[in-house]
C-alpha cells in the first residue's frame, strides 16, 4: 500500500477539489472528519479532512487526503451531492465540532442534526475548549497519587497532575 497523497485546498474550492479527485479515480469515501486547530497562533480554525481511495487496482490501493481550514463558526459546502455516504460523517462532525455543512442532504428532509449524543446534550465534545464536566464532579478513576491513601505517612509528596479535560479549580458554579 502506498502513502496517501496530501492536498490542501481553499474552503471555496472544497467541493470542486473532491469532485476532481473522484473523477481521477478516488471513488471510495473512507472518512471525513475535523481537527480543532483553534489554538493555532496563525490562522486558527478547524482542519476538515476527507480521505478517498482508488480501488481500481487490487493490491495497489491509492489514497488522497484533502484538507481545508475553516474559521471557528464557519461553514463548509456539503459533499453529500458528490458522495452520499458523507452524510453520516458530516452529521458526526457537526455534532462533535459544531461545524455546519451548507447544502447537506441525506434525503430525509430532517437537515443537519445530532447523530450520536443524547437529546439535549450541550456542547461539542471533540473541541479543545470543551470542559469534561464529569471530571469536575467525580474524581478521575486513576491510580492514587503518591501521598494519598493508607500509606501517606511514608509516601513522598509530588505536584498533582490533572488529567486532560479536567477543568481548572475556578471553573463551574460557586
Amino acid at each position: 500500500m502506498s502513502e496517501d497523497r496530501l492536498e490542501s485546498v481553499a474552503a471555496a474550492d472544497w467541493p470542486t477539489a473532491v469532485r476532481a479527485a473522484r473523477d481521477e479515480g478516488f471513488s471510495f469515501l473512507d472518512f471525513l472528519t475535523a481537527v480543532d486547530q483553534c489554538d493555532a497562533p496563525e490562522d486558527p480554525g478547524f482542519d476538515v479532512t476527507v480521505r478517498l481511495l482508488d480501488p481500481s487496482q487490487p493490491g495497489a490501493l491509492r489514497g488522497i487526503r484533502l484538507t481545508t481550514r475553516i474559521p471557528d463558526g464557519g461553514t463548509l459546502a456539503s459533499l453529500t451531492a458528490i458522495f452520499p455516504g458523507t452524510a453520516w460523517h458530516e452529521r458526526e462532525t457537526f455534532e462533535m465540532f459544531g461545524i455546519g455543512f451548507d447544502g447537506f442532504s441525506d434525503h430525509t428532509d430532517l437537515g443537519l442534526r445530532p447523530l450520536l449524543l443524547p437529546p439535549g446534550f450541550d456542547g461539542h465534545p471533540w473541541r479543545k475548549d470543551f470542559q469534561l464536566v464529569a471530571r469536575a464532579v467525580k474524581a478521575w478513576p486513576g491510580g492514587k497519587e503518591p501521598g494519598e491513601g493508607h500509606d501517606s505517612a511514608r509516601s513522598p509528596g509530588r505536584r498533582r497532575v490533572q488529567a486532560p479535560g479536567v477543568p481548572p479549580p475556578e471553573w463551574g458554579p460557586r
